[in-house]
């Protein structure tokens, strides 16, 4: 089972660009399937983009296609989520999640505002 950090979460303007990335610890990271979620106040945890085990599949929700990527380092055990044009509707908790069949690994999250 690994264990996942996140960071790179802030504050930043509208249109601005921030770097998220997520830490894994323990074996097998590189066939795990990796995902990003959010969560803004008083909403639902959303599915935002996902990777998988060998980082040659993506996909990413409608609302943030085009402006974020997904990516992952397997020799380095991080998964990345690159925002740009980021959009007040984006400020929330930003969680990191791993999948590998039955088992689910989360981060604790880190918080992006977006506000000018």
């Amino acid at each position: 089972q690994v264990q996942l950090v996140e960071s790179g979460g802030g504050l930043v303007q509208p249109g601005g660009s921030l770097r998220l990335s997520c830490r894994a610890s323990g074996s097998m990271f590189n066939i795990y399937n990796m995902r990003w979620y959010r969560q803004a106040p008083g909403k639902d945890r959303e599915l935002v983009a996902h990777i998988s085990s060998s980082g040659r599949s993506t996909n990413y929700a409608d609302s943030v296609k085009g402006r974020f990527t997904i990516s992952r380092d397997n020799a380095n055990n991080m998964v990345y989520l690159q925002m740009n044009s980021l959009k007040p509707e984006d400020t929330a908790v930003y969680f990191c999640n791993g999948i590998l069949g039955a088992l689910q690994a989360w981060g604790q999250g880190t918080q992006v505002t977006v506000s000018s």
